[in-house]
């Protein structure tokens, strides 16, 4: 591992952080709301905008930009007004996204999300006990971002916004760390050695996986 690529992790772990702190004051009520509302609109603007510019045309491009930026001085004085709901919607989507993106894999004929993703770690036939367990696995992923976000939308409406913000924003990356040492536990306890691919191959399978979905998503 170079010098660069350490620093780059480190850059995007330092990131990451400050992610997470700047999105609990905001979705808490703390700070300056124009600055909470400009943090909590950036993703789904860098996100728009990345949809923008795989528009073929210039000229479409360019208008796609300009009403974006006219919606957001337009929302601007609501936007400000309503950075928990942001954060919000954020958190529900990309829990209801990744539950349906797991969920849907078990549904039908074809394999479940992590059985596509150990055939490319192991690269030949999968055996009827690692079948089983994939197919666990992304049945227990898909329950575990549905509950998250059940909890997330309860807690969204009944709790205080600084509660709310202590669960989404703060909790929610160890709560994904919890399920991924559960699930190593239990991949110890049902599979042998040889059927155990490690973390960094299950890293590369996840990216690998993600971006031949990209690429069929972009493909004409």
């Amino acid at each position: 591992m170079t010098v660069t690529t350490v620093l780059r992790d480190l850059g995007v772990l330092l990131l990451m952080a400050a992610w997470v702190v700047a999105a609990h004051v905001g979705s808490a009520g703390w700070g300056n709301a124009d600055f909470n509302a400009a943090v909590a609109v950036l993703p789904i603007a860098a996100a728009l905008l990345m949809a923008l510019w795989r528009l073929p045309q210039r000229a479409v491009r360019a208008a796609g930009v300009l009403a974006l930026l006219a919606l957001l001085a337009w929302l601007w004085p609501q936007l400000r007004h309503n950075v928990p709901l942001l954060y919000y919607l954020q958190h529900l989507g990309i829990h209801v996204a990744l539950g349906v993106l797991f969920g849907k894999s078990l549904l039908g004929p074809g394999d479940a999300l992590v059985t596509r993703m150990a055939r490319r770690i192991f690269g030949h036939e999968l055996s009827a006990r690692k079948l089983r367990y994939t197919r666990g696995v992304t049945l227990a992923w898909t329950v575990f971002f549905f509950v998250n976000a059940l909890v997330s939308t309860l807690l969204f409406i009944w709790a205080p916004p600084a509660i709310w913000s202590v669960h989404a924003n703060l909790l929610t990356g160890p709560l994904i760390g919890l399920m991924f040492l559960v699930e190593h536990i239990w991949r110890m306890c049902v599979l042998p050695p040889h059927e155990r691919p490690g973390i960094a191959a299950i890293v590369q399978a996840y990216r690998r996986e993600s971006a031949q979905r990209g690429a069929g998503a972009t493909r004409p």
